[in-house]
């Protein structure tokens, strides 16, 4: 069974930067879509991002120009670099595999979470 981890959250001020990973583990990246997705408390999990194995790209609007996904296959990693972060980023980030889509019913593997923090 394929396992998702991520790392990389934590505490940041408006305006800054974080790096999220997620490993993927027990099998390959190659065929997959792997998205991000994140959820603030009281309020519906968002799409944030998604990459295709085949290089197509997707971002939910609240994020461009922000964020950016990338993957590395050869690593069965995906990161999604966070720049100019705002309170409103602020939640648990999710890691996800599975159709290029931004709903996360396409979604079939998803990891534990990491939580990001964004004081103003």
């Amino acid at each position: 069974q394929v396992h998702l981890e991520e790392s990389g959250g934590g505490l940041v001020q408006a305006g800054g930067s974080l790096r999220l990973s997620c490993v993927v583990a027990r099998r390959s990246l190659s065929g997959y879509s792997m998205g991000w997705f994140r959820q603030a408390p009281g309020k519906e999990r968002e799409f944030v991002a998604t990459a295709s194995w085949v290089g197509s790209i997707l971002y939910g609007d609240s994020v461009k120009g922000r964020f950016t996904i990338s993957r590395d296959d050869a690593k069965n990693t995906v990161y999604l670099q966070m720049d100019s972060l705002k309170p409103d980023d602020t939640g648990t980030y999710y890691c996800a595999g599975g159709s290029f889509s931004a709903r996360s019913r396409d979604y079939i593997a998803w990891g534990r979470g990491t939580q990001v923090t964004v004081s103003s």
